[in-house]
C-alpha cells in the first residue's frame, strides 16, 4: 500500500500503519472514498474561505469600514441616568414615591450640558470625553435580558445566557484573521483581578483555541510580568526554532497517516505566535517608547496606560482589543463613587479618541464604551442616607465611535424617568449584529458548525441598527 510522506520514519513501517478509518476507506468504500478523502484533506484546516494559516487576514462578506475594534467594558453597570441619559423629570420628582413598587425617586446629582456641534447632552462626569461627542453615536435605548452581573457580563460579551459560546472578539478574529502574525489577534487588557465571568468573557468556546483572547494584567511593572513566560530562560531562539520545526514535521507525519486535527493545528499555531511574540510584544507593551507628552495626555494611571496600550496594539495590527474597567456597581454612595470611577477613565478616553483621530486610525477603528445593564431611577433601599441605584435590565446607555459609525447623534430613548427603553430599542443581539456589520459581516452568515448545527454570535436574533451607520 502506498504511504504518505514520512520524515524520519522508515517507509516500510509507514506502509504497515493503518487506522480503522483508513482500512475501511481503502477496502470497503473504494474509489469514491479516495475522492472524498482528497476533498476533505484540502479543506481540513478550517471552514470555507479560510486559508491554511487560521490567523491570516481574510476578506469579510462585504467591505467593512472598521478593521479593528477597541471595546472598553465598564463592568458593574454604570448608571445611564448620571452619565449619558439626562432626565430633568426625575430631578423634579426627587424624593417622591414613584412607580408600582413605591420606590423613592432619585434625581441625578450631576449637571448635564450640550457639547459639540451636535449639541448632545452629556453629564459633567464625562466632560473631557464629551468634547468628542460629534464622533459618537450614543444609544440611549439599550436593554438586556437578566440584571445579574455575572450572567449579563457574559451575555454582553458572547450573546449567550446559557451555554458557553465564543466571545465577540473571538468571532471577529475567526472572521477576519489578524494583520500582525507576531501578536495575538485578540488581546484582553485587565487589572489584577480576573474579569467577571472569567475566561468566558473573552473565550473562544467551541471555536479553535487560537481565537481566544490573550488576557494581560496591565498593572504589572514590566512586559515580562505582564506576559508571563514571554522569554524562554532555558533555550536560545535558534534552539526554540529547531524544536518548533521538529514538532511541525511530526505533525505532518501525523496528518499524513491519521488526519489533520483542528485542535492540534491551533495549538501549534499558538506556539508559533508565542515564539514570534518575544520580540514584537516587548515593543508593543513598552510604553516608555512613547513620547512624554503622549503619555501625559493619556495620564500616568492604570486606565491611561490601558488606553495607550489599546492604541499601540491596533496600530500594530491587533484585530480586537478588550479593555476591562470594573468597579461601576454603585448600590450606595453613588455621588462619590461614580465620580471617582468617571475620573479614572474620562481623560484616557478623550486622549484615545483624539490620538486615534490624529493618527488617521479612528475611521478604521470601532470604539465601544458601555456596561452590562443600567440602573433604576429610584434609590436603592440598601443605600441608607448615602443612596445608590439598583440593577435595571430594561434601560441603559452605550456609545460607539469611529469605523462605520455616524457621529454626533443620539439613537433611541427611555421613558420620562429613564426606567425603560421605549423608542428604537436596541437589544444586545442588535448591538452585536451592528458591530459585525461595521467589520463587513452579515451576522446571519458568519457561522461555525458545532455539534451538528451552525452557530452564530447573534443566535437566532439580531438586527443591524442602521440609523447609526455612516
Amino acid at each position: 500500500m502506498p504511504g504518505g510522506p514520512c520524515t524520519g520514519v522508515s517507509q516500510a513501517w509507514a506502509d504497515r500503519f493503518l487506522t480503522r478509518r483508513q482500512f475501511l476507506s481503502r477496502t470497503g468504500m473504494g474509489l469514491g472514498a479516495l475522492g472524498l478523502a482528497t476533498l476533505l484533506d484540502s479543506g481540513a484546516q478550517a471552514a470555507p474561505g479560510l486559508t491554511r494559516n487560521p490567523l491570516s487576514p481574510r476578506a469579510p462578506h462585504f467591505p467593512g469600514k472598521a478593521r479593528a475594534v477597541i471595546q472598553i467594558f465598564a463592568q458593574g453597570a454604570p448608571s445611564h441616568l448620571d452619565t449619558w441619559d439626562p432626565k430633568p423629570a426625575l430631578t423634579r420628582f426627587d424624593g417622591r414615591s414613584i412607580g408600582k413598587d413605591g420606590g423613592v425617586a432619585m434625581g441625578s446629582p450631576f449637571t448635564f450640558q450640550r457639547y459639540g456641534k451636535s449639541g448632545i447632552e452629556v453629564s459633567e462626569l464625562f466632560a473631557k470625553t464629551a468634547a468628542h461627542v460629534d464622533d459618537m453615536a450614543v444609544i440611549r435605548s439599550m436593554y438586556t435580558d437578566i440584571p445579574a452581573h455575572d450572567v449579563a457580563t457574559v451575555f454582553m460579551n458572547t450573546g449567550s445566557l446559557r451555554i458557553t459560546k465564543p466571545s465577540l472578539g473571538s468571532w471577529t478574529v475567526y472572521g477576519l484573521g489578524t494583520e500582525n502574525q507576531n501578536l495575538p489577534g485578540f488581546i484582553s487588557l485587565r487589572g489584577n483581578r480576573l474579569p467577571v465571568g472569567g475566561a468566558n468573557s473573552y473565550g473562544a468556546a467551541f471555536l479553535p483555541g487560537l481565537y481566544q483572547g490573550t488576557s494581560i494584567n496591565t498593572t504589572a511593572a514590566t512586559v515580562q510580568q505582564m506576559i508571563q513566560n514571554i522569554r524562554n530562560g532555558y533555550a536560545s531562539k535558534a534552539e526554540q526554532r529547531r524544536q518548533l520545526d521538529l514538532v511541525h514535521s511530526l505533525n505532518e507525519l501525523h496528518a499524513a497517516n491519521l488526519a489533520r486535527e483542528d485542535a492540534l493545528e491551533a495549538r501549534l499555531e499558538t506556539y508559533e505566535i508565542a515564539f514570534r511574540m518575544q520580540a514584537e510584544a516587548t515593543d508593543a507593551f513598552d510604553l516608555s517608547r512613547e513620547a512624554a507628552d503622549t503619555r501625559a495626555a493619556y495620564g500616568e494611571t492604570a486606565q491611561g496606560r490601558q488606553m495607550l496600550l489599546a492604541r499601540r496594539l491596533v496600530e500594530r495590527g491587533v484585530r480586537f482589543v478588550q479593555v476591562w474597567h470594573d468597579g461601576w456597581d454603585h448600590h450606595q454612595d453613588l455621588e462619590d463613587r461614580i465620580t471617582a470611577k468617571a475620573r479614572e477613565i474620562d481623560q484616557p478616553l478623550a486622549a484615545l479618541l483624539a490620538d486615534l483621530k490624529l493618527r488617521g486610525l479612528l475611521d478604521s477603528t470601532l470604539v465601544i464604551w458601555g456596561g452590562e445593564f443600567g440602573r433604576k431611577p429610584t434609590r436603592d433601599r440598601n443605600g441608607g442616607d448615602n443612596p445608590g441605584r439598583d440593577h435595571n435590565a430594561k434601560a441603559f446607555s452605550l456609545w460607539l465611535a469611529g469605523g462605520g459609525i455616524k457621529g454626533g447623534l443620539v439613537h433611541g430613548a427611555t421613558d420620562e424617568l429613564g426606567a425603560a427603553a421605549v423608542s428604537d430599542k436596541v437589544h444586545v443581539h442588535d448591538l452585536h449584529a451592528t458591530v459585525l456589520h461595521c467589520l463587513g459581516f452579515d451576522h446571519r452568515r458568519l457561522t461555525y458548525r458545532h455539534n451538528g448545527r451552525d452557530f452564530r454570535l447573534t443566535d437566532v436574533a439580531g438586527r443591524v441598527v442602521r440609523p447609526i451607520l455612516a
